[in-house]
């Protein structure tokens, strides 16, 4: 796939690594520029470009930056894109400040596809970023992490699911973005590294009050 990768920090920095190891076609970009990511291009042949170039003409796009920079992203960035977004990011309200939406109930990746003007599936926020670059796992194994992936686009839920798959891990379905708020920060399965089992007894057994 034609992947674009904002963010490059550690688990923006794993993706790019583990997809380009993989075969996908890589673009990434941070807010400080391309020039700053050429150690990463050379060791992975990912392209480093701007925040645009990584989202334009893509088939799959993945935001991953703390939720204070999402409304600093270019305005209108996805407004003709057919892509596939998948938002990673949690709210730190000592990181990020206090958002008030979020504040209010309005799940993280809710908020975040309201600043993006376009639907986004929630993914890999609750893993480690050096679990997701050495811990993939064969199918089958009953070892294998799984991630929780919510959405409100079966179809795009789908082709996320497929990748996690591919990159070693089990994903569990874990609702509508309105039920995201099962995999946030605070939650029984965020960074628990559970089998797909445990891991959904775990989003069962969320309560919606933030820590």
């Amino acid at each position: 796939m034609k992947i674009g990768i904002i963010g490059a920090g550690h688990i923006g920095g794993a993706l790019t690594r583990r997809l380009t190891q993989l075969g996908h076609e890589v673009t990434v970009a941070n807010s400080r520029g391309p020039d700053t990511l050429q150690r990463l291009a050379a060791e992975t042949g990912a392209r480093a470009a701007t925040v645009t170039e990584a989202a334009k003409d893509k088939e799959l796009v993945i935001v991953t930056i703390p939720e204070k920079s999402v409304p600093e992203l270019p305005k209108g960035l996805f407004e003709h894109s057919r892509a596939i977004i998948i938002d990673t990011g949690n709210y730190y309200p000592q990181r990020d400040g206090r958002i008030g939406p979020i504040e209010s109930g309005t799940t993280e990746s809710r908020w975040v596809s309201e600043q993006l003007g376009h639907p986004v599936v929630k993914a890999f926020n609750t893993i480690q970023s050096g679990h997701l670059l050495k811990d993939g796992r064969p199918a089958g194994d009953h070892e294998r992490i799984a991630l929780p992936v919510a959405g409100d686009d079966p179809n795009a839920k789908a082709v996320v699911s497929r990748l996690i798959d591919e990159l070693g891990f089990d994903a569990v379905d874990a609702g509508g973005l309105d039920d995201s708020w099962r995999q946030q920060p605070g939650t029984p399965v965020y960074g628990a590294d559970l089998p797909a089992a445990k891991a959904r007894l775990a989003l069962a057994d969320a309560k919606r009050e933030r820590r």
